[in-house]
């Protein structure tokens, strides 16, 4: 029998949220490790499965896609089942996927799997963050969603080290398991002492989605960040393989350029919000967009030490982007619509920079071409700052 939540809404301070909110975090963490660590064994999987670099990119975009339709399902999903269901079924279907990795010896069997992968990590988050809300007082929710904003920063700088354990005292397949076994753990434990989300989410109103698809401005924010996922997620879902195949760099190396850069860049999104208060959200995503375009080209156009300098730079650009960008997000939504646009931006953002980029970069790099891949990604990045120009100004 599980748990009555007496938990009011706004109840707890952050210390009195914070074992429950560990929990989530956890939960989340290798929610996101799981989907990114794929990045980093890339190499390994190429080479066992037998496939090419477009095939090999298009992993990415069967993930997206489950990603993207589970996203667009959640609010619905809320107002028949309860946060705490959805939170427990992501957890545990995560897991139970997983541990199918060491029977799958085929491509075809591995597409499906990291379809259904997508498909049940995209249950958590929206419920994740509803648990945290409910479970802390509002004044209290900046800090308490700082916390759970951790588990993505600390997966990508712990996934190309994870990647590298496994592949020196394992195998690829029996990290992935691994995983498996932590996620489908969690669960089991969210479903003991899980607390805060025994309640039902609002089904969206149909013509709040109409009057948002209607706005050129939400077109505008979608394509925004789709860039900055791309210069995120979609060029780290192929840099290893370009790094490790292409420029001839080893898979020890390799990881450990990734795990510093993201190191590097924790701290960098606080810049990004400091940028976004004084100079404004839009002005700021111009200037790290030609920044964060102008490192992605010379990835593909340098060398040695300097290609390993732009690869660490990079990201650490990048993630300047997200809190300039939510500012801007929220500050063009109407205030009773902001989760609804939140809800359609970042689905549809998600499948184009997660996965239409990463297939995009392997048809290239079966072209002969990767480097050239990462040139015009940057230029599309620099190219998609003008965007911002069509946007309505922000009063601050």
């Amino acid at each position: 029998m599980k748990p009555r939540d007496n938990t009011p809404i706004g109840g707890l301070s952050i210390t009195g949220a914070l074992p429950h909110l560990l929990l989530l975090t956890a939960i989340f963490f290798i929610n996101f490790l799981a989907r990114i660590i794929l990045a980093p064994l890339l190499p390994e999987i190429q080479t066992e499965l037998g496939i090419g670099y477009r095939s090999a990119g298009n992993l990415f975009f069967i993930l997206s896609t489950g990603y993207f339709l589970s996203l667009l399902s959640t609010s619905y999903l809320a107002g028949r089942f309860q946060h705490r269901t959805i939170i427990i079924a992501a957890s545990i279907g995560m897991g139970l996927v997983l541990f199918t990795v060491p029977v799958i010896t085929t491509i075809a069997g591995f597409r499906t799997l990291v379809f259904l992968l997508g498909l049940t990590a995209g249950l958590y988050l929206p419920s994740g963050i509803s648990a945290i809300t409910r479970l802390t007082r509002p004044s209290h929710w900046g800090r308490a969603l700082a916390i759970h904003e951790l588990a993505p920063n600390m997966a990508f700088i712990l996934a190309p080290l994870a990647a590298e354990l496994a592949l020196r005292h394992a195998t690829w397949r029996s990290g992935l398991t691994l995983l498996g076994s932590g996620i489908l753990l969690l669960g089991l434990l969210y479903t003991r002492h899980g607390r805060g989300t025994d309640f039902h989410g609002q089904v969206p109103d149909r013509q709040a989605i109409r009057d948002l698809l209607g706005q050129p401005s939400l077109w505008l924010m979608v394509a925004l960040f789709s860039l900055g996922i791309t210069s995120t997620l979609g060029t780290y879902a192929m840099l290893p393989l370009y790094l490790v195949s292409s420029q001839g760099i080893d898979h020890s190396s390799a990881n450990t350029l990734l795990a510093a850069s993201r190191v590097a860049a924790l701290p960098m999104a606080f810049a990004g919000g400091w940028l976004a208060d004084r100079f404004g959200p839009l002005s700021t995503i111009r200037l790290i967009f030609l920044l964060t375009g102008l490192a992605t080209i010379a990835i593909g156009l340098l060398k040695g030490p300097w290609l390993q300098g732009a690869v660490f730079c990079q990201p650490v650009l990048a993630v300047c982007f997200f809190p300039a960008g939510f500012s801007a997000l929220s500050a063009l939504s109407p205030p009773n619509y902001r989760n609804i646009a939140v809800s359609l931006t970042i689905p549809s953002a998600f499948l184009f920079g997660g996965g239409a980029v990463p297939l995009a970069i392997g048809w290239f790099g079966d072209a002969g071409h990767f480097p050239q891949a990462f040139i015009l990604t940057g230029l599309l990045i620099i190219l998609g700052s003008g965007l911002t120009l069509l946007l309505p100004p922000i009063n601050r």
